[in-house]
């Protein structure tokens, strides 16, 4: 059943999320499934809309795959080596300003690689989810768990502390959901072959970025009737 509310989306991720110069991006895929399939008026927002430039080292092209790739559906909250250290005191904030009322968010494979372990990474997650609520204490979010990378293929003690965020987050999700502000743990991707969904053992290839927006669409879909199941629209561009 479509909810009454008029969605105002905003994607929240890492390096996997705001993607790279060349790159059609999983958020597009998205936004092809949301115009063919939501059935009413939706919004995506969020304070950026640039591409990473490996090139340059920063976030500034513009670049995209498919340049008929509107500006307005653009946007995001998602950084190259950001986590959720990082989202956590800017969501608030970016809350307020943007007045996106559901988070689709991928976060925490940065985390654990560089930044904190899963415990800490969990603690941050809650501080987030809190933070957000201070700015709308009736938004929506959808989680995705860790995709593990090659590293986790490589190194053991890394993998187990990817299943044990995801473990913790899980567990955050069901003690933190609530009807007026409900949280959804979105299910991984599966099947998610690194040697050919993503391009280097980490970012999404195109049918990693398929795969990733299909997560999404699938947990809107079964849990608040959201869109229709997740059919990959045709390739617009290279």
């Amino acid at each position: 059943m479509m909810a009454r509310m008029r969605p105002r989306f905003m994607f929240v991720g890492d390096s996997m999320t705001i993607g790279s110069a060349g790159e059609h991006t999983w958020r597009y895929r998205m936004w092809q499934h949301l115009n063919a399939t939501f059935g009413g008026p939706y919004a995506i927002v969020g304070p950026r809309t640039e591409l990473y430039d490996k090139n340059a080292g920063a976030p500034v092209s513009h670049a995209y795959a498919d340049p008929a790739f509107p500006v307005r559906a653009r946007a995001h909250l998602a950084g190259w080596g950001e986590g959720w250290l990082h989202m956590a005191p800017l969501i608030e904030e970016t809350v307020t300003r943007t007045k996106a009322n559901v988070l689709l968010v991928a976060l925490g494979l940065i985390d654990l690689g560089f930044y904190t372990n899963s415990d800490q990474t969990a603690d941050n997650v809650r501080a987030f989810i809190a933070a957000a609520r201070a700015a709308n204490p009736h938004i929506r979010m959808v989680l995705l768990p860790v995709v593990a990378n090659v590293r986790a293929e490589e190194d053991p003690a890394f993998a187990a502390e990817c299943a044990r965020f995801n473990e913790l987050l899980a567990k955050a999700v069901a003690d933190l959901d609530t009807p007026g502000s409900p949280l959804l743990l979105a299910s991984p991707p599966e099947p998610y072959d690194l040697h050919t969904d993503t391009y280097d053992g980490t970012h999404p290839s195109p049918s990693g970025e398929h795969r990733l927006a299909a997560a999404f669409a699938t947990a809107l879909h079964q849990a608040w009737g959201w869109g229709a199941p997740y059919t990959p629209a045709a390739e617009p561009g290279p």
